[in-house]
């Protein structure tokens, strides 16, 4: 019985992520998203990692700000519309989600160490996407 009411209830959120993706109104292309939200999310980022060390509030701010932008536009590549597939697109798409996550995490932290250690999965989920989806950026070998 319990089972049951736990599927119905999935069933029913499952029905309600749908319906919200419905209601979803795209308002740039997929290259006004990387132009103009996850570039310079993830530049920021970089800058912070190789350039300076965030040193007061302001600067910690930024980088949780960029952190965030940067997780949720991975999500946002994960919606229907968006979503150029199911499978290698999902897992690319999460792995900008987890580094976004771990970033926002660091900043909320004031750890410049975990911050520093997020540079190669940073670079690995922009470069592993476009191997995937950019052949003409990246040709595949």
């Amino acid at each position: 019985m319990r089972i049951v009411g736990v599927l119905s209830l999935g069933v029913l959120m499952t029905g309600a992520v749908v319906q919200g993706q419905e209601d979803l109104q795209p308002v740039g292309s997929m290259r006004d998203v990387m132009v103009s939200m996850i570039y310079p999310a993830a530049n920021d980022l970089l800058l912070f990692m190789h350039r300076s060390v965030p040193s007061d509030d302001r600067e910690w701010a930024a980088v949780q700000r960029s952190a965030v932008l940067l997780g949720e536009s991975g999500n946002l590549l994960m919606t229907r519309g968006r979503a150029v597939d199911q499978g290698q697109w999902m897992k690319d798409a999460r792995l900008l989600v987890d580094v976004g996550a771990a970033a926002y995490k660091a900043a909320r932290a004031r750890d410049a160490s975990a911050l520093a250690a997020l540079d190669q999965p940073l670079n690995a989920s922009c470069v592993t996407c476009h191997k995937d989806y950019r052949p003409n950026v990246h040709p595949r070998q």
